[in-house]
Order: structure tokens, then C-alpha cells, then sequence
């Protein structure tokens, strides 16, 4: 069974991802207007969200999109800091220190209940372009800090671009990823050169992609053209010389030792990297057409604003972040028209401001090709990874933590018993998955879409996946730190087509197939509720719609995001 349910997987979900034709008219975003309905809502919240809740899809039924995207950018950022900083001054009183595990308490609490959702979604997305991972050892230990890197990502989210990429170049734990941090001009006599690891990734991954783009994210000219040389990259590494750890306010306390790591400053894990110009470039500088001509004196701070205003003015930015973000809320194959409206946004909010972040996030979601649901199309959506099947499912039912602090979901890598994702623990810069992944000899490959969350895929992943849903979570374990509340599902145990149209809406936006719709309900009615014994009928009520939930969930109509 195991073997078939993943074959059926990547059979089904290979064609997933693409949007709407690329010849089709352009349409103007919807925003304001009338309510959604009730499944609209609840299909709009799972791009926006960790995933709908019945409340939340209540709420935005009596609303509409644009009025529920102006409140989330208005809501109040909760730093993930402060939970580690409380939870590590109740560890200090048993002689423990903190690690990722209270990160990670932190991450699921506001993931699960915090009302910030698109901002959190947000935070999520952008941390899986701007890259770091507890995975790397120089990280493992660094808690606060890589904390501090997450939090940033969030309260960058709704802002420019051109800020959010001066936080993550200046961050220490980038830095530290990257090997920017420490990183010393050249020597010839020692044959020293700078570090260019930093260099080629800001261009690669976070800002420019590797070929030069049109605004709809085709290729400039018809065919790949790269973006930059080798020389771009020995240019701009030059520029990230310089820099290290915090040392504190004034010049003075800028040593040699702080830039080596010694005389360590208390806060330096999380505030931003400070320029050391003894150990800064004053060659001549060339990348992507910009000279900074060589200097009798270092100034790293103002050649790093020229290294990024080059970098954020770049045609490439708008539809390649655009296109990123799009694959990472809405779909895997955005058609170029979709991705040109999303980088005609970052251009230009509509006052003449490029890089506005609530401009790009309002755009992706309420673009047509993301507000239109076509149940025939096997060309659009993307595959639900996993962080976000299990956050949709926990908040789906209402998860609560009896200690308040959301123990019990630690680390969730492994393949063979859990989800094979946690966040912030990608294998490395590249992320999770490619965003230019198709499987192998699949059906996308050959139609030329791109399916990034399949990388995660095989038959070991699938059945960990199912494995761990039903023996963690659909089960009884009131000793459990995070309880779910199935009161509305077991009311609706005797009527298997109602519980169906239940779960259809929590989980399904109210996209599952009639034939899956059967499915569901003969499996479900295959377990007979019987006449006597309460504990016994209670019993098999709840069988019931664990059923009901697992057959959903291991479903591939519930495996791509529509």
C-alpha cells in the first residue's frame, strides 16, 4: 500500500504548478469588493496563512481580502527573542542552556496561534530564499542569534526590499553562514583574495538569479544569458571585506581582536555587523557595470550602499524574488503575465516606490491567477510541503498547549518517522528544494513545469509522512503537551457525508473530487458504530474521523495546494 499511495503521489502531482496560459489577457488585482465565499476564503487563507481555521474563515467570509490584508499589516510584531530569553532564564535555574528546541517552541506557538498569520507566512517564505540553517555546526549552537536572524526576516517582511537586504548582508549569523563575517581584503604577498562565498550567493539566490530576465520572468533575448561573470563576483567580494562582529557604538571599540571574535561584545549574536575598515578593500571595485574606484582610504559602509542599491535596482529583482514568492504561497508555474503584474509591484508600488514589500505580497495574492480556482486545470498549484500539511492539519483542529510553551514539536528532519522538514534546518543554501526542481522522467519535466516541494518526495518521505500523522497526532494522548479539539467532527460521527463536507472545508478549500468524496465516506462508514456500550460507541466515533482526516490528508487532490 505504501508503495502504490507514493507512486499514485508523484504520478499525480508531477503535472502540479503551472498558472493560466501565457497568451491569456491581463486582469487588475481584486482586493476590494464583495465577501468570499466560505470556501473561497478558506482556499485564499491557505496561501496566506499556516492554514485556515474555521474561525478564520468565518471572519474573512463576513470581509473581504483587501480589509483582511490591510489588518495584518498593521498587527504587532511578537519577537520569537523574548521566548527564548524567558525559556533560557527558566532552563539557567537547572543549570540548561537554551538550543533550537526553544526556537522551535516559539516558531510552532505564533506558526499555530499567533493572529499575525500572513506575516508569519511571510517570515517562513523569505527565510527559504534568504537562507541559513541551524544544520551548518557554526550554527547548531548560535540559538539567540539564528532566533534573532528569523525575527528580522518578519519585521522586514512588510517593509523595502532594499532594507531587508542591507538586515540579512549586516546579519552576523548570515555572516557566519556565508563566511562574510571576518572577511579580510587582499593580500599579494600572502596570495590572499577575499572570500567570495557571500558575493556569489546575494547575486544568485537573493536578488538577481543567474540569467538576465524580462519583467515576466522570460529569458532577455529569448535564451539564458548570464547575469554575471566571475569578475562580478571577485569585484563585489571586495566590497564585503571588513565586516564583522558587533563591538560596540563607537569607533574605538572596533579592535582587532572583536574582528577576530575575541573581547566578545553581549550582544553581538543578534546586532548587525560593523565595518572594520583596516581589514576593507581599497582596490578598485567592478560588478554588473558599477566601478568604485580604488581609495587611499577604506570606507566599507558606504561601498556596501553602493554594492546594494546596485544590486536592488537590478531589472532582475522585481520578477525574480516575484516569481520566488509566488512559488512559495500560490503556485509552482506562475504564467509570465502573473509574475510580470507581481514585478510591475515591486517597481512600483503606485507612488513611485520600488522594493515595497505589502505591495509584492498584496499583488501575489490578489492577482486573478491566484483569486481563480479551475478544478480542470493540472497545470496550476503547488504540492503542500511539509511544515505547512502539518500546520494546516494542527490548526485545522485547534491545537492548544497545556504548558503554554508548545513542547513536543522539535526537531521534525526525519524521513522515515516525521515530516522531513523543520524550519530553518535546510540542508543547505539552496533551501528544502530547488525552485527549478521537476522530477526526473515525470509528466512535468516533460511538459516543462517545475514541481520544487517534489524534491522532498519518495516512497521512504510519503509513508514517514502518513506514519507519523496517525501515530503522533490521530491518536489519544492526554499526557501530550498539544491537545486538538475534534468535538465538531465527532458531533458529525454518525453523518459520514457531513463530516466529509467538514473536513472538504478545513482541508480541502472545498476542491475534493466527488470520486475522493466517496472514497472518504466508504472508508469511514467501514467502521460500524455500535448500538451499546458508550465507551465503545465513543470509541468508534472517533475512529471514524480519524479516518476521515487520514484518508484526506494522504489524498493527492489534498497534496496539491489549488
Amino acid at each position: 500500500m505504501r508503495t502504490s499511495w507514493a507512486l499514485a503521489l508523484v504520478a499525480v502531482l508531477a503535472a502540479c504548478g503551472a498558472g493560466k496560459e501565457d497568451d491569456e489577457p491581463q486582469q487588475q488585482p481584486q482586493g476590494s469588493g464583495p465577501a468570499p465565499t466560505r470556501t473561497e476564503a478558506a482556499r485564499f487563507l491557505a496561501q496566506a496563512t499556516y492554514g485556515p481555521t474555521e474561525a478564520s474563515i468565518n471572519a474573512l467570509a463576513q470581509s473581504n481580502y483587501s480589509t483582511w490584508l490591510n489588518a495584518q499589516f498593521n498587527l504587532t510584531q511578537l519577537p520569537h527573542r523574548s521566548h527564548v530569553a524567558r525559556r533560557g532564564d527558566d532552563l539557567a535555574a537547572n543549570m540548561q542552556t537554551v538550543s533550537q528546541t526553544q526556537f522551535r517552541e516559539s516558531y510552532w506557538a505564533q506558526a499555530l496561534t499567533g493572529q499575525d498569520q500572513l506575516r508569519q507566512r511571510a517570515a517562513f517564505a523569505l527565510s527559504q530564499i534568504f537562507v541559513i540553517s541551524f544544520v551548518d555546526g557554526n550554527l547548531a549552537n548560535q540559538t539567540r542569534g539564528v532566533t534573532a536572524y528569523y525575527d528580522m526576516l518578519a519585521e522586514k517582511s512588510f517593509g523595502n526590499f532594499r532594507d531587508l537586504l542591507e538586515s540579512v548582508s549586516l546579519h552576523p549569523m548570515m555572516g557566519t553562514y556565508l563566511t562574510s563575517l571576518r572577511n579580510q581584503k587582499e593580500d599579494v604577498a600572502s596570495g590572499r583574495v577575499a572570500d567570495e562565498n557571500y558575493a556569489r550567493e546575494i547575486m544568485q539566490l537573493f536578488t538577481i538569479g543567474l540569467y538576465e530576465l524580462n519583467n515576466d520572468g522570460t529569458y532577455r533575448g529569448g535564451t539564458p544569458t548570464e547575469t554575471y561573470t566571475h569578475d562580478d563576483i571577485k569585484g563585489l567580494a571586495k566590497v564585503f571585506t571588513g565586516f564583522s562582529w558587533y563591538a560596540g557604538p563607537n569607533l574605538a571599540d572596533r579592535t582587532n581582536s572583536r574582528f577576530f571574535g575575541g573581547n566578545a561584545q553581549a550582544e553581538r549574536d543578534f546586532r548587525p555587523m560593523q565595518a572594520y575598515n583596516q581589514y576593507h578593500s581599497i582596490s578598485e571595485k567592478r560588478f554588473l557595470g558599477t566601478v568604485i574606484p580604488a581609495s587611499g582610504t577604506a570606507n566599507a559602509d558606504a561601498d556596501l550602499r553602493t554594492a546594494l542599491d546596485t544590486l536592488f535596482n537590478h531589472r532582475n529583482v522585481g520578477p525574480f524574488i516575484g516569481n520566488l514568492l509566488i512559488q512559495r504561497m500560490v503556485t509552482s508555474n506562475p504564467s509570465p503575465a502573473y509574475v510580470g503584474r507581481v514585478a510591475a509591484a515591486f517597481n512600483n508600488n503606485g507612488q513611485g516606490v520600488r522594493g515595497d514589500m505589502k505591495a509584492v505580497f498584496r499583488a501575489i495574492l490578489l492577482d486573478p491567477e491566484a483569486r481563480t480556482y479551475d478544478a480542470s486545470s493540472t497545470r496550476y498549484g503547488k504540492v503542500r510541503e511539509p511544515v505547512l500539511r502539518l500546520s494546516h492539519f494542527l490548526r485545522a483542529f485547534k491545537v492548544r498547549s497545556t504548558s503554554g510553551d508548545f513542547t513536543g514539536l522539535d526537531n521534525t528532519d526525519n524521513t522515515t518517522n516525521n515530516l522531513g522538514q523543520s524550519a530553518l534546518r535546510s540542508p543547505t543554501v539552496f533551501n528544502f528544494f530547488r525552485p527549478g526542481f521537476a522530477p526526473p522522467n515525470s509528466a512535468a519535466a516533460e511538459a516543462g513545469l517545475v514541481s520544487p516541494e517534489l524534491q522532498l518526495a519518495n516512497e521512504v518521505s510519503v509513508a514517514g509522512y502518513l506514519n507519523y500523522l496517525r501515530s503522533n497526532w490521530l491518536t489519544v494522548n492526554a499526557g501530550r503537551d498539544l491537545q486538538l479539539d475534534f468535538s465538531a467532527e465527532l458531533a458529525l460521527a454518525d453523518n459520514p457525508g457531513a463530516l466529509v463536507d467538514r473536513l472538504n472545508l478545513l482541508l480541502m478549500s472545498g476542491q475534493m473530487s466527488s470520486a475522493l468524496r466517496t472514497q472518504v465516506i466508504d472508508g469511514i462508514t467501514g467502521r460500524a458504530i455500535p448500538t451499546t456500550n458508550q465507551t465503545n460507541i465513543d470509541a468508534a466515533k472517533r475512529d471514524r474521523v480519524f479516518i476521515g482526516i487520514l484518508l484526506t490528508m494522504a489524498s493527492p487532490d489534498y497534496m496539491i495546494q489549488k
